[in-house]
């Protein structure tokens, strides 16, 4: 019998919340963000199941080309650009636009075939100071790229530092204006966090990502009144069952002691199926139809659940991590850390089923 942790990933969910994005700025083009595997999701399988978007936005060179092998038509986008030459000249044989973000980049354009057509997302850096041109040089640059015989349409790129708080995007977006002020081209601006917040941004592409995998951007709205379906359930069950008297401990450490008469389930999960080793005492866990939470230290295959008040379960009740009646945005905030990380961490070893409806 298989260890019983899995993850299942409901392509509608993907397909659905691509359409919440497509809902939100109706006038403008999509890049559906599938770096990092697609968050986790399986880079293929959110493609296809992402299919209507106008494009795919990843980081990873290779991943451009498996979608390319594998028939993807729209538009893909290397989002830190190529790396070396190697990569520019087969990018452009299989009509892989780029970000360009530093004028060693033009390097690699320029030793491009005249007759190539490579588009290209002219990168500025309106405040996050990561990656992109600053704005004084933005003119320089974009003068630069027109001169290059390879490089085909140039869009204009800037990225978000504070769209999902307070501050929001004001700030960037009178810098951006500033940098590219008289300069005809198109925009993409908007993560996720703009395109649902800051329509002023949507302009021509948008560039959702985590709204996509059915977490919300912000930390004071939860994904469900935005309208988003998890995309991901990690899933197990309880393998045993321990009661415990007032002062047992729980785990590696003894962190934690029991003040009463407790009942706790072992569950099929730990550290190395993904699950954030750092997740304290207290982290939501769905044991059947009702939340609980952990209790002691996560262990690498293990975890223990509070299930005293649940006399129904036992050995074989179902668990979900995160995901479906379980937000992965509330486990990772009791976590001390983000969705992403979360959905990125998912470990090869545990088997992925795949929903469609």
């Amino acid at each position: 019998m298989p260890r019983p942790i899995t993850a299942t990933i409901d392509a509608g969910a993907l397909a659905h919340n691509l359409e919440i994005a497509r809902a939100r700025a109706p006038h403008s083009k999509v890049f559906a963000v599938i770096k990092a595997n697609a968050y986790g999701h399986g880079l293929m399988r959110a493609a296809t199941a992402m299919s209507g978007a106008d494009g795919f936005a990843v980081l990873e060179f290779d991943a451009a080309v498996r979608l390319r092998e594998a028939g993807c038509r729209q538009r893909i986008l290397l989002l830190e650009g190529f790396f070396d030459a190697t990569e520019a000249r087969a990018g452009a044989a299989g009509k892989i636009a780029t970000v360009v973000h530093t004028a060693e980049q033009f390097d690699l354009l320029k030793v491009l075939p005249a007759a190539t057509r490579l588009d290209v997302l002219l990168k500025i850096n309106s405040g996050m100071n990561r990656l992109g041109f600053s704005p004084d040089a933005v003119r320089a640059a974009y003068t630069a790229l027109q001169d290059i015989p390879a490089v085909g349409k140039i869009t204009l790129m800037t990225h978000f530092a504070d769209a999902d708080d307070e501050r929001g995007v004001d700030w960037q977006m009178e810098t951006f204006e500033r940098a590219v002020n008289g300069i005809a081209a198109p925009r993409c601006l908007a993560n996720s966090a703009a395109t649902l917040r800051h329509p002023a941004t949507h302009f021509d592409w948008i560039r959702p990502g985590i709204m996509l995998y059915g977490s919300s951007p912000f930390a004071e709205t939860p994904a469900a009144e935005l309208g988003l379906r998890p995309a991901m359930t990690l899933a197990s069950q309880i393998i045993a069952v321990r009661e415990l008297r007032p002062g047992d401990t729980v785990g590696y450490g003894g962190t934690y002691r029991a003040e009463r008469t407790m009942r706790i389930g072992v569950v099929a999960c730990g550290y190395a199926d993904g699950y954030p080793r750092h997740a304290p005492s207290g982290t939501p866990v769905r044991v059947g139809d009702r939340l609980s939470a952990t209790v002691g230290r996560v262990s690498m295959d293990m975890l223990c659940v509070d299930i005293t008040a649940m006399p129904e379960a036992g050995i074989a009740t179902p668990v979900v991590l995160w995901g479906e009646g379980n937000p992965v945005d509330d486990v990772a905030r009791a976590a001390g850390t983000v969705s992403y990380e979360l959905m990125c961490a998912l470990a090869p070893r545990v088997p992925v089923i795949e929903k469609i409806n």
